[in-house]
């Protein structure tokens, strides 16, 4: 699975979105394209077994396990 976060003004500022949720807003581009990376990198870290939440597109909270290798592909636009 890939995923991308893009980084678009947002809130007189800007942010990175993954679908549509935003992350909070920064005050340069450059700032927020440094935060959409560095999250981007975190998601190719393995960690534990575990169950995990998450918000989806429509808002709803989903719970699952997360295996530890079972990491996205992650990709930055802006």
């Amino acid at each position: 699975m890939i995923i991308h976060y893009k980084v678009v003004a947002h809130d007189g500022g800007w942010a990175y979105r993954l679908g549509e949720v935003f992350s909070e807003t920064y005050p340069t581009h450059q700032a927020a394209l440094k935060a959409a990376k560095r999250v981007a990198r975190e998601q190719h870290v393995p960690g534990e077994t575990r169950y995990i939440q998450y918000q989806n597109e429509a808002g709803e909270w989903v719970t699952e396990l997360s295996h530890s290798l079972d990491t996205p592909e992650a990709e930055v636009e802006g």
